[in-house]
């Protein structure tokens, strides 16, 4: 055996990453998702292909909390949700499902759109995603959002996003320093999330990325919690049970960095879920993933 990445040869390591071939059942998951979203557009209070920047890709969706008059000028906390695909596949639009459980909670969603590999680099989709946190801080009044009560949250590729943004230097982008009381980011919940790129380099995902050992690093969150341990924001990481060693490993790590750093990371192994089926849990009001999202989206918002 050639071992690339802690043991693994390089079918070892593909297969680890090869979600679709673990979970062979998962179009019955996109199905379902994509028919229960054209069903959260059509019936819930939604701002659709709202514009954060330039490109095409650059939109995402407002969905107003159920319970918030529409004249209303501020107060319902945000939860801006960045969907999975390995930076390379899926839309939006395939995810508004995930909004109706927290609209119903008094939250509203923004459910957030992204430029592709391998039209796009990791470095860009980054870019963008920060620049939708900026759009969104200093927008959210608009649509009766609170900008001091926005809370990241993603899946698989999104979670690495959610953590990319969580670990991100926001006054040097405009926007209060972490720790100063008015900070952009309240909150975060990464589910199936990818902290460290490295091991991705490796693997057939890499065609689409075209990572290199500098790339992959610059953008691995996992190297970037030390710097701002300041007064990093609240988080929740959670992992199916039938998920893979590989991302059993990815959460584990980032979760002692970020204790390292002095903050708390609630850590969840959801069991019996696999790949897909947790992103089911995380929008389930009766599912611990959702309780634990809920708790932290409810916390007032903090003070100077």
């Amino acid at each position: 055996m050639n071992a690339i990445f802690h043991g693994y040869d390089q079918a070892q390591l593909d297969a680890q990453y090869n979600n679709r071939q673990m979970v062979p059942e998962y179009p019955a998951y996109l199905a379902r998702w994509q028919a229960d979203s054209e069903t959260a557009r059509r019936t819930a209070r939604a701002e659709l292909d709202l514009a954060y920047g330039p490109s095409a890709a650059e939109t995402l969706d407002f969905f107003r909390a159920a319970d918030q008059p529409a004249n209303q000028t501020g107060g319902a906390p945000v939860v801006l949700f960045i969907h999975g695909g390995y930076w390379q596949a899926l839309d939006k639009k395939d995810f508004s499902f995930v909004a109706p459980a927290f609209l119903a909670a008094g939250a509203s969603v923004a459910v957030v759109n992204y430029a592709l590999c391998p039209a796009a680099t990791i470095d860009e989709i980054v870019r963008q995603m920060r620049a939708c946190l900026v759009w969104l801080w200093r927008n959210a009044r608009r649509f009766g959002g609170d900008p001091g009560r926005i809370h990241v949250t993603g899946h698989s590729a999104g979670g690495h996003l959610t953590a990319a943004l969580m670990t991100t230097d926001w006054a040097a982008h405009g926007l209060p320093a972490i720790g100063s009381g008015g900070d952009p980011i309240a909150g975060g919940v990464a589910i199936s999330g990818l902290y460290e790129l490295e091991s991705i380099r490796l693997t057939y995902l890499n065609k689409a990325l075209t990572l290199d050992a500098e790339s992959a690093r610059r953008n691995s969150p996992v190297f970037d919690v030390k710097p701002l341990s300041a007064a990093l924001p609240p988080l929740v990481l959670a992992v199916g049970q039938r998920e893979s060693g590989e991302f059993h490993r990815q959460q584990s790590a980032f979760a002692a960095v970020w204790r390292a750093a002095g903050r708390s990371a609630l850590e969840m192994d959801l069991p019996g879920r696999n790949h897909f089926s947790i992103l089911d849990a995380f929008c389930d009001p009766s599912h611990a993933l959702f309780r634990a999202t809920l708790d932290q989206v409810s916390q007032p918002r903090a003070s100077a």
